[in-house]
């Protein structure tokens, strides 16, 4: 669009009291291939918001920056992985819950669709002679990863003792294999409690009840889909609601989700070992989207391809419906200062947890020199800010050659 008519648009939108998103909305089937494109390059976690904003803000002009900043911080508050939350949230913005799916669908197509492709070839190779060197290092390169993670998260989340409190005591109760949920819920409790110098905000007015009845129509469907789970496959409802557990439960992030499911798939119900699983991450390295698409390796090697379907769809859906049901009230949510603590000692815990699972993860490696080398190696391009994407190529590379 011409930035005089852009401008214009812009001048009629503000006169008539409307956001310029109002006049600019685009159709829902535009949205999912806008999402699918982005979904098809989506490599970099988080990095990727600041390009999904290029796109719909600056380029479209779809979202103001605004509310553009609104939905990061609705998508890093709730749980699930953010920047497929954050697809949702601007369809939800432009076409209800009709565009929220098809922004959500299409950002993590791609992604669905390579990891499935990858867990069949790795079923068949994985014993090669080669394969079993370049996973045996690149093991050690998601240690790595995993530790820049709780770095990184440590940095942005802990801001004093009271932080550092709730993280310890959550790192030590996961140590001991405590029920996450347990630990979540007291973590929120500690935060509430320990941060009771939050201020209380004026809650604006009352939201529009508009996504009210869509959801109950996507609760409805997914308790049928369920219902018929686990009387014709009862294999596949358990598989279902135990990503379903890991997605509600995961705050902060796909990082979040992956040593829950590291917990519960490897730790508590020995689905599989532990080394087999950080395969599944290393794949989750070479798909765009969120690392969490490892829930698709995970249903491949345990159920082929039904099984990778349901669990994709249960590490993706309970976040996604919170997403719908909380949007139209999360104004009102960020002006209480019960809840602002409570998110707090949540984001606290899973700086324990990754703390902890970096720990579990480096215990399933077979470690040399070469895994060091790698392992120190990646912490230090990543602090670098080298693509992680270049990280683990060049880790495969070496693998293959070295080990």
């Amino acid at each position: 669009m011409p930035a005089s008519v852009q401008a214009e648009s812009d001048q009629v939108a503000t006169n008539a009291g409307i956001p310029p998103e109002a006049v600019l909305k685009p159709s829902t089937g535009e949205l999912f291939a806008t999402f699918l494109r982005i979904g098809v390059t989506a490599f970099g976690g988080p990095a990727m918001i600041a390009f999904i904003r290029k796109r719909v803000v600056a380029e479209k002009k779809w979202i103001s920056p605004d509310t553009f900043q609104s939905g990061v911080a609705l998508c890093q508050a709730i749980p699930g992985a953010t920047v497929m939350q954050m697809a949702g949230y601007i369809g939800l913005q432009l076409q209800g819950v009709r565009g929220a799916i098809a922004s959500f669908v299409g950002f993590g197509f791609p992604a669905f669709l390579l990891m499935l492709s990858l867990s069949a070839i790795y079923s068949q190779t994985h014993e090669l002679p080669t394969f079993v060197a370049i996973f045996s290092g690149l093991q050690a390169l998601i240690v790595g990863v995993i530790a820049n993670a709780a770095i990184t998260f440590g940095k942005a989340s802990l801001k004093g003792w009271r932080d550092c409190a709730i993280a310890v005591v959550a790192a030590a109760l996961f140590g001991l294999r405590i029920n996450p949920v347990f630990i979540i819920a007291t973590s929120a409790l500690l935060g509430m409690a320990l941060n009771h110098g939050l201020p209380q905000k004026t809650p604006p007015s009352k939201p529009s009840n508009s996504t009210l009845r869509p959801l109950g129509l996507l609760l409805l469907l997914s308790a049928i889909f369920l219902s018929s789970l686990l009387y014709l496959q009862p294999d596949l409802f358990r598989l279902s609601m135990l990503m379903s557990k890991i997605d509600l439960i995961a705050f902060g992030g796909a990082f979040g989700s992956v040593p829950l499911m590291f917990h519960e798939v490897v730790e508590a119900r020995q689905l599989m070992d532990g080394p087999t699983f950080l395969n599944g991450i290393v794949l989750g390295q070479f798909t765009p989207g969120p690392i969490v698409i490892t829930a698709t390796f995970v249903g491949y090697l345990l159920y082929g391809l039904s099984g990778a379907v349901v669990a994709s769809l249960g590490i993706f859906t309970p976040s996604f419906l919170i997403l719908v049901g909380v949007a139209p009230w999360f104004d009102r949510l960020r002006a209480m200062s019960w809840f602002n603590r409570s998110i707090r000692g949540i984001l606290c815990s899973f700086v324990g947890l990754l703390f902890t699972v970096t720990l579990q993860f480096a215990w399933n490696v077979s470690w040399g020199w070469p895994h060091i080398v790698i392992a120190l190696g990646t912490l230090a391009a990543l602090f670098y800010k080298v693509d992680l994407l270049w990280v683990v190529l060049v880790g495969g590379t070496i693998s293959a050659f070295v080990l």
